[in-house]
């Protein structure tokens, strides 16, 4: 395989909104991320994923776009943002922008204008369908935040398409124009100096509106490699797709080198198992088992083609503390475990904003402190249709959006030290006890297992390029696998339960002597056939 510098590159997602605030206005910004760039680089990561800070109307928290080459106010000016740039070069990190190509916001100047005369060359940038013969909508597609994708325009006597918020119209992604404009865009951000693209629901790209067909549409990949020869292609840039439909054979299709379309693709197989039926409004408990074959499929299908993102969290998902760890009792022993787990797999890892201080799901008590449109959207339809109110609850503290949303801690003084103003959104009320500046006071913390870790990936290729062997695949609460290659041999295991656990190593692993890389206890020096586990203990060794 190829190396790219992205091998052994950890990447740090930054939500803007909540990360830091300079101005005091309650919403984070760039001047707020500059500001903390010298943090990111003690804690070693090479590249920012930054959330849309694109001129916005902000109906999905900046996910509808009305201007591509602009920074929304709030955020601040396109100067900051050349700044970020520079500042993050200068310390080795790379900016890698979040884009949404699937759809803008209805307040972009090609909507507005595609909306007011029919016979502009923009009105074919979106899609428009006539009413069926008694009124009804053109199809049954529904929107992915709840309700029909097809939403009724009066002054045009059409319905116009839109996969999310009917304030986030869809591209027609079947009309060249559309690419030659969006292929522009992306040249020019290229030009400013970027890392690359994070690249937003970008399966959802070659849809068939009249076949039925949204996700992994046959025009997809096509389409993809048009846009890598256009754009990023020959440049040496991250570029990750979000792809929530995909499986092993359709990620080599997205990341096979030798067929030019993406670096790597986010696969959310391993998130929806704790989704009853697919619905997150209907949370289960995790099962390990099936959880260790998804997570140890996807390591040996991309073996040779391909490549991995690793992630538990991002902006869009629960806290993993919270999610598959013990957010109470064992909060640092189970972060430390999961960040191990993660981090020791083959593939690119992903931190996001707060995980590597353990920060955990908020529970708001009333619905009108939630502010995530898709939230807010799902609680109306589903008590609408008799589920309890109780019951949105419950599934909003475990699944909700927000979880991620809520304002970083920086210290224990008020909102947690990311703003001096009235937050966006209520601070999670345990930032006394969680906050950067207790994290980076304590030398066990976990903000220093993440630093040791990224600092592993460095120094040990086996972590990079080494194959995966998995261990205990039966065992219910054990998740154990070895990394491998002709110089280095190393051994992870992590138990995933607060219980005391008895295990038995393969008789090729027992009584070995080791190296402890590292520990969430006491370091390991020896392998021996039976071991016991504590609770969330968890190690890496080198034999």
């Amino acid at each position: 395989m190829e190396k790219r510098w992205w091998h052994d590159s950890v990447v740090y997602q930054i939500y803007p909104r909540s990360f830091c605030d300079s101005n005091g206005d309650g919403i984070g910004d760039l001047q707020g991320i500059i500001s903390k760039l010298d943090y990111l680089k003690n804690l070693g990561i090479d590249v920012i994923w930054l959330s849309p800070v694109y001129q916005s109307p902000m109906d999905d928290n900046g996910y509808d776009i009305s201007d591509y080459q602009a920074i929304a106010p709030e955020f601040g000016t396109m100067d900051d943002m050349r700044e970020l740039l520079d500042q993050a070069n200068a310390r080795g990190i790379r900016i890698v922008m979040d884009l949404v190509v699937n759809h803008t916001s209805d307040e972009h100047p090609w909507f507005v204008e595609a909306k007011q005369n029919p016979d502009s060359e923009y009105r074919d940038f979106y899609i428009w369908r006539d009413a069926g013969p008694n009124g009804e909508v053109p199809s049954d597609i529904d929107s992915i935040f709840g309700g029909s994708a097809w939403q009724w325009d009066e002054e045009n006597q059409q319905y116009f398409f839109h996969l999310f918020s009917k304030r986030q119209p869809d591209l027609n992604w079947e009309n060249p124009a559309v690419h030659n404009k969006v292929f522009e865009m992306m040249n020019w951000w290229i030009d400013q100096g970027i890392g690359g693209f994070r690249l937003d629901v970008i399966d959802l790209i070659g849809k068939e509106i009249d076949k039925g067909i949204t996700g992994n549409g046959d025009r997809l990949h096509p389409l993809l490699q048009k846009m890598n020869q256009a754009t990023f292609g020959d440049k040496d840039l991250l570029t990750v797709g979000e792809t929530w439909g995909a499986t092993p054979e359709i990620a080599k299709l997205y990341s096979n080198p030798e067929r030019n379309e993406l670096s790597m693709v986010f696969q959310f197989e391993h998130i929806t198992l704790t989704w009853e039926n697919g619905d997150k409004w209907q949370p289960k408990p995790l099962d390990l088992v099936e959880f260790k074959q998804v997570l140890t499929k996807w390591q040996v299908e991309l073996k040779n083609e391909g490549w991995n993102s690793l992630f538990w969290n991002n902006h869009d998902l629960p806290r993993v503390v919270s999610k598959y760890g013990c957010d109470k009792e064992y909060r640092i022993k189970s972060a430390k475990m999961l960040a191990t787990t993660l981090h020791f797999m083959k593939g690119t890892p992903y931190i996001y904003q707060g995980e590597e201080i353990g920060m955990t799901n908020v529970a708001f008590e009333s619905i009108e402190q939630y502010q995530d449109i898709e939230t807010l959207n799902f609680y109306k339809v589903k008590t609408g249709s008799g589920v309890s109110h109780e019951h949105m609850l419950n599934a909003i503290h475990e699944n909700g959006r927000d979880n991620a949303r809520t304002p970083m801690h920086w210290n224990h003084e008020a909102h947690g030290g990311f703003t001096q103003g009235t937050p966006w959104i209520e601070v999670n009320p345990n930032y006394p006890e969680i906050n950067v500046a207790q994290a980076l006071d304590d030398q066990y913390s976990i903000f220093y297992h993440y630093q040791q870790l990224i600092a592993l990936r460095k120094a040990h290729p086996v972590i990079v390029y080494g194959d995966f062997i998995p261990l205990l695949e039966s065992h219910p609460q054990v998740f154990a696998y070895e990394r491998k290659d002709q110089d280095e041999h190393i051994v992870v295991i992590n138990n995933f339960s607060s219980e005391s656990i008895e295990i038995e190593l393969p008789s090729h692993l027992a009584n070995q002597g080791c190296t402890s890389l590292i520990a969430n206890y006491e370091a390991i020096e020896t392998l021996n056939t039976a071991m016991t586990l504590r609770p969330y203990e968890s190690f890496a060794v080198k034999l």
